[in-house]
């Protein structure tokens, strides 16, 4: 397992090295048609082969990795930021607080979130700058619930008890005892939904509701291939894979964080 682990990391580390550099990086354009190279197999030019219009799929599965990278990563930090920071304050100080924040998150997942996010959007237009909008919003009120409950578990605890009592304030108490002691269960959590918002990404570029062509994302390219299974299958299958072995590598470094 030791050796998966390791394995995770590489991919990971990989897959951001090569996201971030992708600019300077000597790759084809990830726009460039070549209509006398359709749906090439993987060759010495080509290493990921062609797409059905004839574009590099290796230049095009790194480009769409910014777009997933960038979904997986800001989205979550608008849910933990929003959501964690109203789920440590009802946690901690309850009463009318806790009460207002909970009813504002049942109203939350009261909602489908795949409608929400189709109708949103829709409405709002396919970008990246909207579907990372969209999404944080669906994170806020599983991490309010996973913030809350762990401060729910911390705040009764003898060192907080005694902290309170020796009149020490609000603000050192949840800085000093309670954020670090929720960092854990929290940092776990925040990989899940990473893995969450690569699938959803996906998801909604297939539907065609994510960035706007050219820019590639996995699940366009996933969808662009569809017409192509049988005679050239690689080109929805490379962009899955690369899903696939994202969401394993996310899943392994979480497993291995919570031990």
């Amino acid at each position: 397992m030791r050796v998966l682990h390791y394995l995770a990391l590489i991919w990971l580390v990989l897959l951001a090295s090569l996201t971030f550099s992708a600019p300077w990086l000597p790759l084809a354009s990830f726009e460039e048609m070549d209509f006398f190279n359709e749906a090439q197999f993987p060759n010495e030019s080509n290493w990921l082969g062609t797409d059905g219009m004839g574009r590099d799929m290796l230049s095009r599965v790194v480009h769409g990795a910014q777009v997933s990278l960038a979904v997986a990563i800001t989205s979550p930090l608008i849910g933990l930021l929003v959501g964690g920071g109203l789920g440590l304050l009802a946690g901690y100080f309850r009463g009318w607080l806790e009460q207002l924040a909970l009813v504002i998150m049942d109203t939350m997942l009261a909602f489908p979130a795949l409608i929400f996010a189709l109708l949103a959007v829709t409405y709002l237009g396919p970008s990246l700058v909207n579907v990372i909008l969209v999404m944080g919003v669906l994170s806020i009120p599983a991490f309010a619930r996973v913030v809350r409950g762990q401060v729910l578990l911390i705040v009764n605890l003898e060192y907080v008890t005694a902290a309170k009592a020796l009149g020490v304030n609000h603000s050192q108490i949840l800085m000093r005892h309670v954020i670090p002691n929720i960092f854990p269960a929290v940092a776990s959590f925040f990989l899940t939904v990473m893995a969450t918002m690569v699938v959803a990404e996906g998801a909604l570029g297939f539907l065609g509701l994510s960035v706007p062509p050219p820019q590639p994302s996995w699940g366009s390219m996933i969808a662009e291939g569809r017409e192509y299974l049988e005679d050239a299958p690689h080109i929805s299958v490379i962009p899955s894979m690369a899903i696939f072995l994202t969401l394993l590598s996310l899943n392994l470094i979480k497993e291995k964080q919570e031990t």
